[in-house]
């Protein structure tokens, strides 16, 4: 098994590398289209790193980490399960870019939204809106007698 790597991005500006030993496959039967070789081939992938200990990560990144992924995670282990191709080879490549991909976006940090305000054209519009709309319901109104 190789070494993963996830991508540069915010909040890991050069990327990182996360050792191969650090990273534990396990295989199984998956469920599903196969035919005959569904009950025989372990071709479901289990792709499992304690973000807790490992050493890609410095503490900052590993605190975000945690604190994002925290609903994915049994206690510091993220685990991610790859069982939607036929082979083995395909799902482990797999389980393998979806980890990458999740801690990429994991690692960034948050946007801070800055309010805004609506422009005076913005508001102007809408308020004319707001007056076209009055119009065509009271113009569906029965007329009144006089």
């Amino acid at each position: 098994m190789q070494d993963l790597v996830v991508p540069a991005g915010p909040g890991a500006p050069r990327g990182f590398r996360i050792p191969a030993a650090e990273l534990t496959e396990q295989f199984s039967r998956a469920s599903g289209p196969g035919g005959q070789g569904v009950n025989t081939a372990d071709s479901r992938v289990q792709l499992s790193l304690d973000l807790g200990t490992t050493s890609a990560l410095d503490d900052v990144q590993r605190k975000r980490v945690l604190h994002r992924l925290a609903a994915q995670l049994a206690g510091t282990v993220l685990t991610i399960d790859a069982a939607e191709h036929r082979s083995q080879r395909q799902n482990r490549k797999a389980a393998r870019q979806r980890m990458a991909a999740l801690l990429r976006e994991a690692v960034m940090p948050e946007v801070v939204r800055r309010p805004t305000r609506p422009t005076r054209g913005s508001k102007r519009r809408r308020l004319e809106a707001k007056r076209q709309r009055s119009e065509i319901k009271r113009n569906r109104q029965r007329p009144r007698p006089e």
